[in-house]
This record gives structure tokens, C-alpha cells and sequence, in this order.
């Protein structure tokens, strides 16, 4: 077995772990550091929308020797705006100028066919009105919001309210930081980027459920024990599908970097750029999200509730009586359930304490016979 492999069933059985949830301050702090240099980036630059959102025409030229920038150049001095040009298959040209009026756009193209050399009717244009991008836009609100309120019913039925909130506060942190990355980077927002929004609340939905499935079967009948804390629990379900998560989270983004760093960077497919780097920025987001953020909000809580706070205080006292008495600790098997557990087991990302007495085979103290 790969030690990666035997490290995943080690942490699966409770052999080795780290403690998340114990040091969830720590990634909370992170986490709205991150957050709050996103907002700071979008609230500074804002968002270079397209002109499906914004407004504007995009002209179409056909097979030229003219080279993009003078094309830029040309359709900015008519237009009076920001023009983005994109060299197409067979010499053609692309484009794209926002926030113009029909009377730009007809300037604009007549400016372009000159330079050119052609007449202005080879030159196409499609011109994007804003009153149409406000309907996009309105319509990617209004499934966004959808998407949360089911994703918040389906947790809350299937898991428990506490859970629900924690996937909700996990997916808005992702969104808010895919955001600003795209403000700080300054790449333009199409629906192509809406869609790549979507796409990676999903995948982060996906990896959080995972490790509240395994939480929620961890922490049957757990108030009927005095070993484990809730915190415990959660933690050692997060250990459990650690591996999991890394590995779907690089072999996911291992084809959205090719479409980002390759294609949209190195080939110049600048079209890809809006969907891959939503996709790119949302997935590591997301596994972040998963591992840092939702379980250890889960566990902070559920650490609230009367039940949850009367078993650590069980488990605080069981565990400074068997100190007092000077007996050990020692690490359980994952799989065995609270009914069949050894009373002197440890929670997983707790190293196991060593014996102060020797034991030699069979239970018997090492040592000479006497």
C-alpha cells in the first residue's frame, strides 16, 4: 500500500489524526482574513462585468492583416471606451466594447471597417442592450438564492439545523472569496462565470456533506457514553474522510488548471478564463471551506446545547478521575461503536499516552520473574 493509502486508513481508524476542531480558532482567523482582503478588492476595483451585464456590442471582423492592438487602439478612439480584442480562427477578429449606445456602436463600426479597408457591412455587430443584462443578472440572483434555500432544507431534513447553517456559512465564504478574487484579478464576468459559481457550490456542498454523513453516524447515541466529547467526534469524522477530500480536490483541479494556465494563458483562449477561474478558485475554496470552516461550526454549535455541555462535563471528570488514579489511555479501533468501546479509549488527533507499567505478552508485567 502507497503511504498516502496507508496514512487515509490510519486516519480512518482513529490510529492517527490531526485536532481541526481543537485549533478552529486558528482557521476562523484565516478565514476572515481572506474574507475581509475579498471585500476590500471588490469594494476597491469592483467587477469588470461583461457586456452581457453591462451593456454593449461586439463586432466581428472578418479574415484581416490589421494586428489586435491597432484594432484596440481603433475601436477605443471611436467608441471612448475600453475595447477587449480577441484574434479568431482563420485571422478574424473579435471585438468586444461595453456600455455603448447605438449611435457608438454604429461609429465604432464604421471605424473599424476603415481601418480595415472593407465596407461596413462586413463588419458584424451584435449589440448587447443593458436592459438585457439586468435580466441576467436578476435571473443569476434569483437562482443563487434558490440554490442556498434548498441547500439549507435538504441539510436541515436530512442532518439537523445547526448543520444547515454551518454548509450555508461555508458556501457564502466561498462565494465572497471566488468574488474577490475576480475583482483583484480584474477578469471580466460572463455567464460563463455564474455558471462556474454554481458549479463549485455544488462540488463544496458535496465534500461538506460527506463529513456531516460521517459526523452524524459518529455521533449516534453519543450522550450514552462518557469518552468523547461532540468536538471529539467531529473531529475524528473529519480525520476519517481527510484523504478523501484531498485526493477528489487535485484530481479536480488538476483539468481546471490545464484550462486556466494552458488554455486561457498559455494558448490565449481568453473565453475559458471566466468559467475556469471560478472553478479553479472555488474548488480549493471549497475543500478548504469543508475541512476548516463547517465541521469546527458544526462542532462550536452543537457545544452549545445543554446535552452536548452535560457530556463534557461527564467526560472532563471521567477523564480527571482516571488521571488522579494514574491509569493510561489508550487508542480504540475506528469502527467500534460506542457500545463495544474500551473505557480507557482516546479520541483521534489525541496522541495515546504510553503505559507508566511495562506490559509484556498476555497482559503480564514485563520484567524478571520472580
Amino acid at each position: 500500500m502507497s503511504k498516502l493509502g496507508n496514512l487515509g486508513a490510519r486516519l480512518y481508524r482513529g490510529e492517527v489524526g490531526y485536532d481541526f476542531v481543537g485549533k478552529r480558532k486558528i482557521w476562523y482567523g484565516i478565514s476572515i482574513l481572506i474574507t475581509i482582503t475579498a471585500i476590500v478588492g471588490l469594494a476597491v476595483r469592483g467587477l469588470n462585468m461583461g457586456i452581457e451585464f453591462s451593456g454593449g456590442a461586439v463586432f466581428t471582423t472578418p479574415k484581416t492583416s490589421v494586428s489586435a492592438t491597432q484594432a484596440q487602439h481603433t475601436a477605443e478612439e471611436a467608441s471612448g471606451h475600453t475595447a477587449i480584442v480577441q484574434k479568431l480562427g482563420g485571422g478574424s477578429l473579435r471585438v468586444q466594447v461595453s456600455e455603448l449606445t447605438t449611435e457608438q456602436s454604429r461609429e465604432t463600426q464604421e471605424a473599424l471597417a476603415k481601418k480595415l479597408g472593407v465596407s461596413t457591412d462586413k463588419v458584424n455587430t451584435d449589440i448587447v442592450g443593458p436592459s438585457w443584462g439586468d435580466q441576467i443578472a436578476n435571473k443569476a440572483w434569483t437562482g443563487l438564492a434558490i440554490f442556498m434555500i434548498l441547500v439549507v432544507i435538504y441539510l436541515a431534513i436530512a442532518f439537523e439545523w445547526r448543520m444547515a447553517i454551518a454548509a450555508l456559512i461555508a458556501l457564502i465564504h466561498d462565494l465572497t472569496i471566488t468574488v474577490g478574487v475576480y475583482a483583484l484579478v480584474g477578469f471580466e464576468v460572463t455567464p460563463g462565470t455564474v455558471i462556474g459559481l454554481l458549479t463549485i457550490l455544488g462540488y463544496s456542498l458535496y465534500d461538506t456533506v460527506v463529513v456531516f454523513d460521517g459526523l452524524k453516524e459518529g455521533a449516534k447515541d453519543i450522550t450514552k457514553q462518557t469518552r468523547f466529547t461532540y468536538s471529539e467526534i467531529a473531529n475524528r469524522s473529519l480525520n476519517g474522510t481527510l484523504v478523501r477530500s484531498i485526493n477528489t480536490t487535485v484530481v479536480a483541479l488538476l483539468p481546471v488548471a490545464g484550462l486556466l494556465f494552458i488554455g486561457g494563458g498559455f494558448l490565449g483562449a481568453g473565453m475559458l478564463n471566466d468559467i475556469s477561474l471560478a472553478l479553479f478558485v472555488g474548488l480549493a475554496a471549497g475543500a478548504y471551506s469543508s475541512i476548516f470552516i463547517a465541521t469546527p461550526l458544526v462542532a462550536d454549535l452543537k457545544e452549545r446545547d445543554p446535552q452536548m455541555k452535560a457530556l463534557a462535563k461527564r467526560v472532563r471528570a471521567k477523564r480527571a478521575a482516571a488521571a488522579a488514579k494514574g491509569e493510561s489511555i489508550e487508542q480504540e479501533p475506528q469502527d467500534a461503536g460506542f457500545g463495544d468501546e474500551p473505557e480507557d479509549a482516546s479520541p483521534a488527533g489525541v496522541v495515546p499516552q504510553s503505559d507508566t507499567r511495562g506490559r509484556g505478552g498476555r497482559g503480564r508485567p514485563s520484567g524478571k520473574r520472580r
